[in-house]
């Protein structure tokens, strides 16, 4: 595919927005299209048309409703248990980034973060957050972008390319976070794929730690797949309990052709009231601003250990899924599938465990059958298996 004639430069990249986040900590490389222009699927017939093969999971929307009030205290009640460990967490790559490339970045050419539109979003602005303090021992020069990728379909292709022209002699990190059984590695690994070759113009840019490193940060890496990492356990991350409520107002990326433009996303204007993204990352902020000791230095990976794959593969033997799409590991992902597809079943390393309060919550407000399988999941304490839909899936 050919990309569209693109003369970009940073004050070009200004002219895109940031959802509901604040200008200084995103720009986010999306084409936002009105809500009216999109057909909102229900997830019953989305879930058929997926599994038939008839359609993308990425050309059409189940257009977001506003949290129940169960479910905003949930939130509420993971975001003061866990928001001190988030803080703690982006303190720490903070201070990796900065060991990492404290000489190779300045004002000029700084480190590109570059989220992965969900998910990474306020982890991203997060990490913009603490790499601007200037009071912190980490402080870095950094920009923020997030654009979309799309498991089979890849990464925004002209968004990322719109950075290379803006950027040309800046590293780029990306960031998402969590993983859940590695499928976004892989695909970001396939998209970047083009620029492995030395001799490439942008090889830098990206395969800055080797010509086999691809420079993905996650906050929590079940899956074992990330080149930075606060953490391998599988935990309440609170940004992962909401869905476009913590990550800008913005809706899960639609795909567009390279040769159209930028992948497209709806602005939920309509749940201003209920948005949470900015109060979120200016309470874990704050905390982090507050932490009393010095944040350690994490280790990184020059390759990706799939540690889960195996259970992975098992989960498929023992419940007969030829698919692995339709499984959802981690806390994270297990409730956003509950929430946004049709789930045949939960699975539970423990009957009470305090992280999965809020899917038990929607496993009884639904009749959806939970399993308690101990350590045989471990290190994930939850897995959503989608229900089938069709004979091929």
């Amino acid at each position: 595919m050919t990309l569209p004639n693109i003369q970009t430069n940073r004050a070009n990249l200004n002219n895109y927005g940031s959802g509901s986040y604040l200008a200084s900590d995103v720009t986010v490389l999306l084409d936002i299209v009105d809500k009216d222009a999109v057909a909102d699927v229900p997830v019953s017939q989305k879930e058929a048309l997926i599994q038939s093969g008839q359609r993308h999971y990425s050309d059409m929307l189940t257009l977001e409703q506003a949290p129940t009030a169960m479910h905003e205290e949930l939130y509420q009640q993971a975001l003061a248990q866990g928001g001190k460990r988030a803080a703690t967490d982006i303190a720490r790559l903070a201070h990796t980034l900065h060991h990492v490339f404290c000489h190779d970045v300045s004002d000029e050419h700084p480190l590109v973060l570059v989220s992965l539109v969900r998910a990474g979003l306020p982890i991203g602005v997060l990490l913009q957050r603490a790499l601007s303090d200037t009071d912190s021992s980490y402080h870095l020069p950094s920009i923020h972008y997030g654009i979309s990728i799309i498991r089979d379909r890849g990464l925004d292709t002209v968004a990322l390319q719109m950075l290379l022209d803006a950027y040309p002699n800046s590293p780029i990190v990306f960031v998402d976070g969590w993983t859940g059984k590695g499928a976004i590695y892989k695909e970001l690994a396939r998209s970047l794929d083009t620029f492995s070759d030395p001799i490439h113009t942008s090889f830098a840019n990206i395969f800055h730690q080797g010509a086999d490193v691809i420079p993905l940060l996650t906050l929590a890496d079940p899956a074992g797949v990330a080149w930075l990492a606060a953490s391998a356990e599988d935990w309440l991350i609170p940004s992962g309990l909401l869905n476009s409520t913590v990550s800008g107002l913005i809706s899960r990326s639609l795909y567009t052709e390279p040769s159209s433009g930028l992948h497209r996303s709806v602005f939920y204007e309509d749940l201003i009231e209920v948005d949470h993204s900015v109060a979120f990352i200016d309470h874990v902020d704050a905390a982090r601003r507050s932490l009393s000791t010095l944040p350690k230095r994490l280790s990184t990976y020059q390759q990706p250990r799939y540690q889960t794959a195996a259970l992975i593969d098992a989960l498929a033997t023992d419940y007969d899924i030829t698919n692995h799409n339709r499984i959802k590991p981690t806390i994270a992902e297990a409730t956003r599938a509950i929430l946004r597809r049709d789930p045949e079943r939960i699975l539970l390393a423990t009957a009470a465990h305090p992280d999965t309060i809020l899917l038990r919550h929607l496993c009884a407000q639904r009749g959806i059958t939970i399993e308690v399988l101990g350590d045989k999941i471990y290190p994930y304490q939850a897995i959503t298996l989608i229900k089938q839909r069709s004979k091929d899936s």
